[in-house]
Parts: C-alpha cells; sequence; structure tokens
C-alpha cells in the first residue's frame, strides 16, 4: 500500500510568502548596489569611498559636484522606472494581453505631440517646460483611447489595442508633418523622443513626483480586485467587485504613471513589457506582491541600462532608451515564444 503525504495549505502558504519575502529583500539590496553604482560610474568614475565622502560631507569641491551632479539622474531613474514598471503590470492585468505596455495606450504619441504643438507654436523650451507640455498631450491621448476601447462592447480589450494603434499612427503623421515643415522643432524634440535620464533637473522630478505618486497609490488599492478580475468577469462581479470600475481605474492609473515618466524622461520603451514577465516569473499571478515587486525591479532595470549606457561609449554616453531598446527586443521575443507555447 502506497501512502502519499501532502502539505497542508497552510504551510504551502507560509512557504511562497517567505519566498517572496527573501526575494523582495533580494531585489532591494540589487537596487541598493544600483543606486550606489549610478552615482559612481560616469564619465570620471569615482569610488565607493568618494561617494561616502560625499554623503559625510568630508570630500572635496570636485570629487562632491561630480557626484551630486548624478543625483538627478538617478532619482529620476528610480521614479521612472517605477511608473513604467507599475504602469506595465497594470496594462498586462487589465487588458489580459502580455504584450500589453504604456505605448499600447497611445501615450508616446500623445506626448510627442504635445510637445511638438507647444515648441512649434508656443516657442516652450527646456526640459521643465517640455516635461509640463508632454504630460496633459499623454493623459489626453490616453483617456481618449480608454474612451474609445471601453465602448460596448465585450472584446474592450482588442478595441483599446485597436485604438491605441490608430490613435498613435495619426499623431506620429502628425509628428512628422510638423517637424518636416519646422526644422527647428526638430532639433529640440529629437533629443527628448530617444529617452534619457541625464540633462534633467530636480525641477522635472519633483513636477512629476505628484502624478507618479497617486497613480501609484491607486495600483496599491486595486491589487485585491485585480486579482478577482483575473478569474474572469463574472467571478469577479459574483466576488462583489465591478470589473468596468476596476478596468477604468487600472487604466487609469497606468495612464496617469506613464505619462509623467513619458513626459518625465522620454518614451523609453521595454521597461513596462518586460519587468511585468520577469515579475511574475518570481512571484506568481497576486497582483499584490507583483505591484510591489515591480516598484522595486523597474527602477533596478531603468538605471543599470543607464549605466551601461554609460560606460559602453565613455567618456560619451549611449541614451537609456536605446539600451533598453536592445535589451528589451530579446524580452519580447521571449513573451511571444512563450505565448506560443501556451497556445
Amino acid at each position: 500500500m502506497t501512502t502519499v503525504t501532502s502539505v497542508p495549505p497552510s504551510s504551502t502558504t507560509r512557504s511562497g510568502a517567505a519566498r517572496r519575502a527573501y526575494a523582495l529583500v533580494i531585489g532591494l539590496a540589487l537596487l541598493t548596489v544600483t543606486l550606489f553604482a549610478s552615482v559612481m560610474i560616469g564619465s570620471r568614475p569615482t569610488s565607493l569611498g568618494d561617494v561616502l565622502d560625499v554623503l559625510s560631507g568630508t570630500a572635496d569641491i570636485q570629487v562632491t559636484t561630480i557626484v551630486e551632479s548624478r543625483y538627478p539622474r538617478t532619482a529620476l531613474g528610480v521614479l521612472a522606472g517605477l511608473a513604467l514598471a507599475v504602469a506595465g503590470t497594470l496594462m498586462q492585468g487589465v487588458t489580459r494581453n502580455a504584450l500589453a505596455e504604456p505605448g499600447l495606450l497611445g501615450i508616446n504619441a500623445g506626448a510627442s505631440a504635445s510637445i511638438v504643438t507647444a515648441t512649434a507654436f508656443w516657442g516652450a523650451t527646456g526640459n521643465t517646460a517640455v516635461m509640463w507640455w508632454a504630460l496633459p498631450g499623454a493623459l489626453v491621448a490616453g483617456i481618449a483611447v480608454q474612451a474609445i476601447g471601453s465602448v460596448g462592447s465585450s472584446k474592450s480589450q482588442v478595441r483599446l489595442v485597436l485604438a491605441g494603434a490608430v490613435l498613435s499612427a495619426v499623431l506620429m503623421a502628425y509628428i512628422q508633418a510638423v517637424t518636416l515643415s519646422k526644422p527647428q522643432v526638430f532639433d529640440s524634440y529629437r533629443y527628448w523622443v530617444v529617452g534619457a535620464l541625464g540633462g534633467r533637473d530636480f525641477d522635472v522630478l519633483q513636477a512629476m513626483l505628484p502624478f507618479a505618486a497617486a497613480g501609484f497609490v491607486l495600483a496599491v488599492l486595486l491589487g485585491q480586485s485585480l486579482n478577482a478580475l483575473a478569474l474572469g468577469d463574472a467571478t469577479a462581479a459574483s466576488l462583489g467587485v465591478n470589473p468596468w470600475l476596476v478596468r477604468g481605474a487600472g487604466l487609469l492609473a497606468a495612464t496617469v504613471l506613464s505619462a509623467a515618466a513619458t513626459a518625465a524622461v522620454g518614451p523609453i520603451a521595454f521597461v513596462g513589457l518586460a519587468v511585468p514577465h520577469i515579475v511574475r516569473a518570481v512571484v506568481g499571478v497576486d497582483f499584490h506582491w507583483q505591484i510591489v515587486f515591480s516598484a522595486v525591479a523597474g527602477p533596478t532595470l531603468l538605471l543599470m541600462a543607464d549605466i551601461a549606457g554609460r560606460v559602453v561609449m565613455r567618456p560619451q554616453e549611449l541614451m537609456v532608451g536605446i539600451v533598453t531598446a536592445f535589451v528589451g527586443a530579446p524580452a519580447l521575443l521571449m513573451a511571444v515564444r512563450r505565448m506560443r507555447g501556451n497556445a
């Protein structure tokens, strides 16, 4: 006679929670190391001792100036990485599309069109001015796509993707028309459109922070409802969750987060696509944990890409948007292969 020993459910739950807690500690440690590396590495490398001297106020003026000049881009990398990663997690959960990312809602195209319009017709210049002009364009585009894709159809996820593609195509055509007719607009637009953390100051960070904080708080509050939504609309409704309300709130949070990040640092691709896949492989399908881990993994990935861009072409640097595109392309291919395997 064969005896089968089963593991009590409570024991399994505790084991899963412990594994996630250990993974979170490791993720936070890796983020801490990446933060120090971000302020140490650049066209003129500095040591950990130099950084610690700056933090304690005992470093010389030259080293202090070099290290402190890297603070804004590091802080902006943390906030933008968090916003893009959490937005991607929300979008993949709400649309049930493993290839969803912030560009799906036309955020990038909306921000770009707004910047081109402000530069061409109102003479907007400077990073902070660009930030304030890009943000409303990104928000309007995201909300417009949501409104078009959510009206009266049981297949609103499909309509959402199509609405985003159509709006992006129209706005990109408008951008090309304006930049071709006004070359001076293209000169100021081309740097932002690649996506970069450098060249920004704390004013951009302060403008972005309220929107990113509001979107993140809403995302955290939606965690349990998103878990119910993942079981299907009918099951979610039987559990007392309004699927349309949760889906709308989730898309709103994703729009605000990705709009703030895109306006601040430009349209950085693949962070919102790759991070949710990495996070799910570590913590599973629980959206509470996915959102928390995305808030740690997103900044780590974006700062690592920024550091790599500073190293490969030293003393010049490769913009972080280009680095993430190189890294994200294999991630997209792996995601597609995984989807084919599950089909």
